[in-house]
This record gives structure tokens, sequence and C-alpha cells, in this order.
């Protein structure tokens, strides 16, 4: 076989630094589209985005060519930098240092679409710090909680 294909899905999380709620709702739909953009100019194909005032969920088909973590830094300095320059309030954005990654299967990309599309309503009962714990105890992800918030 000489041709490499793949299809992997992605499910990508990750939050602001501190968890501080800096991401005004009123950007959020210029910030889908700028983080689609970043995505597909590395050969992801972005299928659903949606973000929160304190973090970013992203599931995209990952690039048979990028490695995640190279997708994940240039996903974070590009919106880091487009961020910085939306308001001046905002010029000391940033993103947390880690991230969750978690792979989807073709039978439930549907599923996780919609979890992603209902991240406002779900954020009302539950934080993401909650959110992100269930992530990986589901996935059966061994961490520190030491090291995972920044």
């Amino acid at each position: 076989m000489s041709q490499s294909l793949a299809k992997i899905y992605v499910h990508l999380v990750f939050s602001t630094q501190h968890r501080e709620p800096m991401i005004p709702r009123h950007l959020q739909s210029e910030l889908h589209a700028y983080l689609g953009g970043i995505l597909r100019d590395l050969g992801c194909l972005p299928v659903e985005i949606n973000t929160e005032p304190d973090h970013v969920h992203l599931l995209f088909l990952l690039s048979r060519t990028e490695s995640l973590s190279t997708i994940v830094g240039q996903v974070k300095t590009g919106s880091t930098k487009w961020i910085q320059e939306q308001l001046p309030i905002l010029r000391n954005f940033h993103w947390q240092n880690g991230y969750g990654a978690f792979s989807v299967s073709q039978s439930a990309v549907e599923e996780v679409r919609q979890y992603v599309r209902d991240q406002q309503q779900r954020h009302q009962v539950m934080t993401f710090q909650d959110e992100f714990r269930r992530f990986l105890e589901k996935y059966q992800v061994e961490y520190d909680e030491r090291y995972v918030w920044d």
C-alpha cells in the first residue's frame, strides 16, 4: 500500500490561564472561525468548535502529517495573538500550558459534536474543572491534580 490514509477524530480541550473567564461572548463566533482557520491551515478538518469564557472545545480530524502537539501549539499561539489584538483589556490573555486530547470513534462523532455545542447549558450546572475531571476519568487518564491546573 503506497498511500497513507487516516481518519482520527480528536476532541481537544483546554482552558484560559488560571481558568479566568476572559473570552467575551461577543467575540466567540469570530474566535471559532479563527480557530477553524488555523486547523484547516494545518491540514485538520474542524468538525465543531465552541468556547466558554474560560475554555475551548475543538472536535476535528487530525492531520496525517502534523503531530498533535504541533497542532495544539499552533492553535494556542495563533489564537492567543488574535485574542490579544481584539481588545485592549485582553492584552494579557493566555491559554493554560496544558491540554486534554481525547480520541473519538466515528460512531460517537455526532454525540461529541452535540456535547461541544451544548457547552453554555452544561456550564450552568458544572464547572470546567469538574467537566475536565470527568473526561480524565472516562478515558482512564492517570493524572496528578497538582499539575492539571495552571
